[in-house]
């Protein structure tokens, strides 16, 4: 039988409660519908099928012999897949749930919060995996990316997490007082980027500057990276939220800001989430909230 000759999910699932149960009542508590909507669908089902499945001479439904054989099919193919999806749901849930981040993003945002998860969701197994590169979201690898962007990402599930435009930012004693005007301003200056990423040439690019930087790059893990910014080694470019601090303080210079409409995502494959990463998505929801109203 083709799939386009099957009868509907919704009236099988009503007839096998009917048989389960023996009663349109119960059937309907079963869904949350009423024994009206019930009854409908075993009227479209035996309409579909072209034999009563139900024997309607007395006071109560009763099945007939082709009734019961459905049944009997339906008893077998519904525990299949429900003893599928326990499998399943077991093996997944087994797995440690694995995020992926940059390590500047880790080390500013995640890991001060994270002991809430911990506390609220002992059992959920993290791997946390601090990489500046964009991984590939795949069946059985990454469940969560936590990543940096616009959230134009084709195929998969993004929300936004931390609005935040990017910033040019260098320590008042590099800069030793003189005038920043223009990107080409900071070329014989020495920039700093994070592993896996390449924020400078990026950032020099979408301004129009297509000369190399003079007094070379160092990179480096985005925890090195902000020493290495406060100790005046270079310019680079971050996140503001994760430099606003160090600007306000005066230890940190912001030189140039870029357009908003970009920051942080939670982005995953489409599809319902394993219980572990729907608690952890539930939770950086929270955390998102909690920082906007703050």
């Amino acid at each position: 039988m083709l799939w386009r000759d099957m009868p509907s999910l919704a009236a099988l699932r009503a007839f096998s409660a009917f048989a389960d149960t023996g009663s349109v009542q119960q059937a309907g508590a079963l869904f949350n519908v009423s024994h009206a909507a019930i009854s409908q669908q075993l009227r479209q089902l035996e309409a579909h099928m072209g034999v009563p499945l139900l024997d309607r001479s007395g006071r109560a439904l009763k099945l007939t012999l082709e009734g019961e054989q459905l049944a009997q099919a339906l008893a077998l193919g519904f525990g299949a897949i429900r003893a599928a999806v326990q499998d399943l749901s077991t093996r997944g849930a087994g797995q440690p749930l694995h995020v992926t981040c940059t390590p500047m993003f880790a080390s500013h945002w995640l890991m001060p919060r994270l002991a809430v998860f911990r506390q609220a969701h002992p059992e959920v197994d993290l791997v946390i995996d601090p990489t500046g590169e964009v991984v590939t979201l795949s069946p059985g690898g990454i469940d969560i990316a936590l990543r940096y962007g616009k959230g134009d990402w084709p195929g998969l599930s993004v929300e936004s997490l931390l609005p935040s435009p990017m910033v040019v930012v260098a320590a008042p004693g590099l800069l030793d007082n003189r005038q920043i005007r223009r990107p080409e301003d900071l070329l014989d200056l020495p920039w700093l980027e994070e592993i896996g990423t390449h924020e400078a040439s990026v950032w020099l690019r979408s301004r129009g500057v297509e000369d190399s930087i003079k007094a070379g790059r160092v990179v480096l893990p985005g925890n090195l990276l902000m020493e290495a910014l406060r100790a005046g080694q270079g310019v680079a470019v971050s996140v503001r939220d994760f430099v606003a601090p160090d600007v306000a303080s005066g230890r940190l210079v912001e030189l140039f800001c870029e357009n908003p409409g970009r920051g942080y995502h939670i982005v995953h494959r489409p599809g319902l989430l394993r219980p572990g990463a729907r608690h952890f998505v539930n939770w950086l929801r929270r955390e998102r909230d909690l920082s906007a109203t703050a």
